[in-house]
C-alpha cells in the first residue's frame, strides 16, 4: 500500500504534471476575463454600431422547431477573441524570439554543463541503446 502512494505521489510531483495543473488554471482564469471582455466590452460596441445588444435572444423557428443561433455569435466573439489575443500576446512575441534567435540577434541558450555522473549516465545509456540495436538486427 506504502508503494502505491509513494508512486503516486511521484506521479503528482513529475514537473509536467504540475505544469498542466497551472495551465489548467491560468487557462481558466483567461477565460473569465477574456468572457468579460466579450460581454462587457465588445458586445455592447457591437451593439452600439449595429444596434443589437445582446445575441443570445437571436432565434428562428422551421416546423416549430426554434434554432437559438445568437447563443452561437456570442460564442463566435469569443472564440474570435481569444484567438485574437493568443495570437497578439503568445505566438507572434515568441514567432519574433524565434526569428531573431536564428538570425543570431539574441545568442541560444547554452548546452547544460553535465555532472560527471551525468556524463556516465548517458554513456551507459547509449551503450545500452546501441547493444538492444544490435540484438534486434540479429533477430
Amino acid at each position: 500500500m506504502r508503494n502505491l502512494f509513494q508512486g503516486f505521489k511521484t506521479f503528482l510531483f513529475r514537473g509536467n504534471v504540475i505544469d498542466l495543473a497551472v495551465a489548467v488554471v491560468v487557462g481558466t482564469a483567461f477565460t473569465a476575463v477574456v468572457t468579460s471582455l466579450v460581454t462587457n466590452i465588445f458586445t455592447p460596441l457591437i451593439a452600439a454600431i449595429g444596434g443589437q445588444p445582446d445575441f443570445s435572444e437571436l432565434t428562428f423557428t422551421i416546423n416549430n422547431s426554434r434554432f437559438t443561433y445568437g447563443e452561437f455569435i456570442n460564442s463566435l466573439i469569443s472564440f474570435v477573441v481569444v484567438a485574437a489575443v493568443i495570437y497578439f500576446l503568445v505566438v507572434l512575441p515568441i514567432s519574433k524570439l524565434n526569428e531573431r534567435r536564428a538570425r543570431g540577434e539574441i545568442p541560444k541558450q547554452a548546452d547544460p554543463v553535465l555532472s560527471d555522473e551525468a556524463r556516465l549516465l548517458t554513456e551507459i545509456r547509449d551503450l545500452l541503446l546501441e547493444q538492444q540495436r544490435r540484438d534486434q538486427t540479429r533477430m
